[in-house]
């Protein structure tokens, strides 16, 4: 789907690695959390809570909330405004959206 640009070595940002689902994904500074799940071949997402009907990243930039997913505890984050970083740990989301936190 998508494909890296090739850049001069001197231009590439270091490889780091996150966690997703328990297993490790390679991907580089920088970049936001859904280039790097949809790199690692990560889809879909999460699943509507309604229809159960698949969601991927569509917008890219904020607008769609397709791309929700649980970020190092936190739920319901727009990976595509997330960038990534060394040892992230990822769930996708499953079911309703949870507003605030149970305890």
């Amino acid at each position: 789907m998508f494909k890296p640009m090739k850049l001069p070595a001197i231009e590439q940002r270091r490889a780091i690695q996150i966690m997703v689902e328990g297993r490790p994904v390679p991907t580089r500074e920088g970049d936001t959390l859904a280039v790097a799940l949809l790199n690692a071949g990560v889809v879909p997402f999460r699943h509507t809570p309604v229809s159960g009907q698949a969601r991927a990243p569509m917008c890219l930039m904020g607008v769609c909330f397709d791309c929700l997913v649980e970020v190092d505890g936190a739920p319901n984050m727009q990976s595509c405004l997330v960038e990534v970083r060394e040892g992230m740990q990822v769930r996708l989301l499953t079911g309703a959206r949870h507003v605030g936190r149970s305890t």
